[in-house]
């Protein structure tokens, strides 16, 4: 049982914990170190999969993880909940992605497996992005390197379709609404998580998981209230998160709609944002 005064604080990666590079700042690191050493806990809550929550990101230091989405729990190194997609779903899903030449990659704890024309489709709507918003492709192209370097380590892996979490999609031949008509009966459809995927992209995910969700399963489990949890998020899929706790920072970076149900806006994830806030209340 926690102490009543203890908090937690569950962070979201792209855009709030990570910055427009994927680094972490030092600033952050400081900051989430001091706030657990003073007697608190870090949970990272992502939609990121097991594999994609690299090295530096678990060097800063956290009780747990919440990924995909809010499928794939754990506290320490015990795995609480793990939720996996019905692998006839998953083939069929690759299927139409193939006839219909959409990028994707499956998102396993086993690794990320990418279709052969995940890459391409991705530097598609990268430059698209570049001219639209007359920044240099090549800048923009180097913020996905990492992922790029990270999938190709799985190219010649069998895949395991028993096993997958969540599907990703990098989509510029139909409109999403086509793609979450097929399947948004059976599955949770997230539209355009990541921007430089584009406006028709998104995630296909296992049907009543979320955020709010985990983050309820990990407050129920450690005996802790929502009054004791804040969030620190960027997105639209945050919403659910802040939904699940007390006390909601948006970075400058977020979109609106989690701006507007924020309790406090805090710089961006490229300028100190976490450590910032922190400090502000001396956590």
């Amino acid at each position: 049982m926690t102490d009543k005064k203890t908090l937690i604080a569950f962070f979201d990666v792209d855009g709030t914990l990570c910055d427009s590079g994927g680094e972490v700042l030092a600033s952050s690191i400081e900051a989430i170190r001091t706030f657990r050493a003073n007697g608190n806990l870090a949970y990272i809550c992502t939609g990121r999969s097991k594999p994609e929550i690299l090295a530096n990101i678990l060097a800063v230091g956290f009780d747990g993880v919440i990924g995909a989405g809010g499928g794939y729990i754990t506290f320490g190194d015990t795995v609480l909940r793990h939720q996996k997609m019905p692998k006839e779903h998953v083939k069929e899903i690759v299927g139409f992605f193939e006839q219909n030449d959409i990028g994707y990659y499956l998102e396993s704890n086993d690794g990320l497996f990418r279709s052969s024309n995940c890459e391409q489709k991705i530097k598609e709507e990268i430059k698209k992005i570049a001219e639209q918003e007359n920044e240099s492709f090549d800048s923009l192209d180097a913020k996905m390197l990492w992922f790029h370097e990270l999938t190709a380590q799985y190219d010649n892996f069998p895949v395991n379709y028993d096993n997958v979490n969540k599907i990703s999609f990098i989509n510029n031949t139909l409109p999403f609404s086509d793609i979450a008509d097929r399947y948004g009966a059976v599955f949770h459809m997230y539209h355009s998580t990541v921007d430089l995927f584009g406006p028709e992209s998104g995630e296909i995910a296992v049907k009543g998981i979320d955020k709010q969700k985990a983050i309820e399963f990990i407050l129920g489990y450690l005996d802790m209230s929502k009054e004791q949890a804040i969030a620190f998020g960027d997105g639209d899929n945050d919403i659910a998160m802040f939904n699940a706790v007390n006390y909601g920072i948006a970075m400058a970076n977020a979109t609106e709609g989690l701006r507007a149900i924020a309790q406090e806006i805090t710089t961006d994830a490229d300028h100190d944002g976490i450590a910032l806030s922190l400090a502000k209340w001396n956590m």
